[in-house]
């Protein structure tokens, strides 16, 4: 593949909601490219962009994949990044390394939740985007009612470039507001036309919103406008490309990625309004490893090589493949990088160009531009690689917090080693995968983005490592403590020939009122009724007593155990003697001291748009939450509450459901509290049906 230079080259991410149709246009453009003869489709199985054996089986993507075209004389690295929720991680590794984005909408289903996912996501990196209308060929499509709802939603810089011709209300063409030209589409190729007598309206209006933002783009131009001058076609689609990347402009585009319409417009228009990486809009910062002072990062391939690795991917024949992108300098084949995140040294071997599932080894890849790594086994996504000569960090990939959780094990016995080390494989490829071990409750604790994200790692976990999981409901880590105070006597006597055993403790047992710790031990022993050199024997009695509870076996916490008196026996005492006594002493007190189950309270912050303050507020109440209080969070609403954790299994699902997938949360634990009567019996039940 040819070498581009840096101003040659857009590195474009496709945005939006789930099934608007990225893929489809992806491969779209790959056809008008000739990349691809025959245009494939999502539902065939057969698009370049979705390769992954999960994604053509379920018919959407779960992968960015990287598409470069060459169109122009330029480069369109082309990063079709997932739509639905449970796969944002790799949308936000794209929106990392892209210059700008296109952001895709059905016209038939017009702006969806997905569609503001996308803008917040391009808003998030600084970003320019241009909206593409597709599924025009749609008899339900209606350009004027997406523009309606772009406009109501994200203001007035959303410019449309087009206005759509319809005959029979069948889509045939367009008019081109910037030349002022109509084109009607003629099978595989665009004609130009008349505009339309009945379109005249509608094209001056939107032409005279364009020249206005032409205007204010430039003082002169202002003047020219007010002068009555009509600006030059150069003037124009220069102060467009500005208005475009300093985002007062948003471009509205038309067509169908299915029929192949509009898709050269498309094309022609990043090349003309998108920036290059070597625009003063991309310029990025790292910061010196040793001293943390900020350091400018030069797209010149003059300048010392920077490169960021925003994906990796686990080949089945290559091996592992790191994805970069280049940011100054040139990456060069058997070249010596050094990993800034983990301070070693590491050779680019082989260096490839991906199309989707495609590898072209090359020699170099400029700044600017965007490759791969081949086996290089310590690199992990997030890391920047750079000449030893200047080191510089530069900022990794913010990934959202994994909250969808379930225990996982291997349907067979003995496959755990199998399953864990398959899990960490997949963790590699995608970091919003978790595992945690749950030593308490025996269980391995698998963290995704949400439901559907744990079934599709099921799923490749039994395709690439033959490994069948089960995911079940996981078990909460519940204590037992006490709630009076009550003295108790513990004594342990054998004889059994010889030296027997003896050891005899009387202790008072209350709350201690410091529930993060398990006990607090004191002694008020006058006389030596117990020799001090058993003390530590009898603390030993309590640590093992507190692991497990008398009520449902779970850890004990808070209590305050005070040793008052007892005896010994100057032949048969010893500290296993007094051990054993302290145990025995310590069941006595969990039946007179009232014991109880605490359940632990998460702090949670739910961020949700007003509408959906009612349904959360009442949702939050059915588990037992109690909202704290209330703050508006960039035209948002945070709730704050605090909530058993017991009822907040499965919620990123329901809030999904709640909020169409607007709302988002955190949780963090806070504290353990008194569950109510009814939740302590069933506890007690539930850990009795497991013995």
């Amino acid at each position: 593949m040819k070498i581009y230079k840096s101003e040659q080259i857009r590195n474009i991410v496709l945005l939006g909601h789930g099934g608007s149709g990225k893929t489809t246009l992806v491969e779209a453009m790959a056809h008008v490219d000739g990349i691809v003869k025959r245009q494939g489709k999502v539902e065939e199985g057969n698009t370049i962009s979705d390769f992954d054996k999960e994604e053509i089986k379920r018919g959407f993507s779960i992968s960015t994949s990287c598409i470069p075209i060459e169109w122009q004389d330029c480069k369109l690295n082309l990063l079709d990044a997932p739509g639905y929720f449970d796969f944002v991680g790799e949308a936000k590794q794209a929106t990392r390394v892209a210059d700008s984005a296109i952001v895709v909408v059905s016209g038939r289903s017009g702006v969806e939740v997905g569609t503001e996912k996308a803008f917040e996501y391009t808003e998030e990196m600084e970003i320019p985007k241009i909206v593409f209308v597709t599924d025009m060929d749609d008899d339900n499509a209606d350009l004027n009612k997406v523009l309606n709802q772009l406009k109501d939603i994200f203001g007035k810089s959303i410019a449309p470039f087009q206005v759509p011709i319809k005959e029979d209300e069948h889509f045939v063409g367009f008019v081109n507001i910037i030349k002022m030209e109509g084109r009607k589409f003629v099978k595989d190729h665009v004609e130009p036309c008349d505009i339309p007598e009945d379109l005249m309206d509608e094209v001056n209006e939107v032409r005279e919103m364009i020249l206005e933002a032409v205007a204010e783009s430039d003082e002169a131009l202002m003047e020219k406008y007010f002068d009555g001058e009509a600006f030059t076609l150069e003037e124009i689609q220069n102060a467009l490309h500005n208005g475009v990347i300093d985002g007062s402009i948003i471009p509205v585009l038309c067509g169908s990625g299915t029929n192949n319409t509009g898709v050269t417009v498309l094309m022609d228009s990043l090349v003309k309004y998108m920036p290059s990486p070597r625009e003063e809009h991309t310029s990025v910062y790292g910061e010196d490893p040793d001293t943390g002072e900020e350091v400018e990062v030069f797209c010149d391939i003059d300048h010392e090589a920077t490169a960021l690795v925003f994906k990796t991917i686990i080949d089945p024949y290559v091996g592992k493949l790191s994805l970069f992108r280049v940011y100054s300098g040139i990456i060069k084949k058997d070249m010596q990088l050094l990993n800034v995140n983990k301070d070693q040294k590491e050779k680019a071997n082989h260096i490839y160009v991906l199309r989707g599932r495609e590898q072209f080894e090359v020699d170099e890849i400029h700044a600017g531009d965007i490759g791969a790594f081949a086996k290089m086994t310590d690199v992990s996504t997030g890391d920047t690689l750079c000449d030893p000569a200047k080191p510089v960090k530069l900022p990794g990939i913010t990934f959202p917090e994994s909250l969808a959780y379930r225990a996982v094990l291997p349907i067979k016995k003995g496959e755990e080693e199998k399953m864990t080390s398959g899990i960490h494989k997949l963790m590699e490829e995608d970091p919003t995968i978790n595992i945690f071990l749950d030593t308490e409750n025996h269980q391995e604790l698998l963290y995704g983005v949400g439901g559907q994200h744990l079934e599709i790692i099921k799923s490749k976990l039994l395709d690439k490592f033959k490994v069948e999981i089960e995911l079940v409901k996981p078990r909460i880590p519940y204590r037992e403590t006490i709630k009076a105070k009550g003295q108790v006597r513990g004594r342990h006597k054998k004889q059994s020939g010889g030296h027997g055993q003896y050891g005899d403790v009387v202790m008072e047992f209350e709350p201690s009122g410091d529930r993060e710790k398990p006990f607090v031990f004191e002694e008020k022993i006058v006389g030596g009724s117990v020799p001090k050199n058993y003390f530590p024997a009898v603390e030993k009695g309590l640590i093992e007593s507190v692991d497990r509870g008398a009520l449902a076996g779970y850890k004990v916490v808070g209590v305050k155990a005070t040793l008052v008196d007892g005896s010994y026996h100057p032949v048969d005492s010893s500290e296993m003697a007094f051990k054993m006594a302290t145990i025995a002493a310590f069941k006595e007190a969990m039946k007179v001291c009232k014991p109880i189950i605490l359940e632990p309270i998460a702090s949670v912050r739910v961020v949700v748009p007003d509408d959906y303050m009612g349904d959360i507020i009442g949702d939050l109440n059915k588990r037992r939450g109690r909202v704290m209080g209330m703050n508006p969070v960039k035209g948002k609403q945070e709730v704050m509450a605090e909530v058993p954790m017991g009822e907040m299994y499965g919620y990123s699902t329901d809030l999904r459901s709640m909020t169409q997938g607007r709302g988002m949360f955190t949780l963090n634990f806070e504290r353990y509290d008194e569950a109510p009567a009814e939740i302590q019996m069933k506890v007690i039940e539930d850990r009795a049906q497991d013995k």
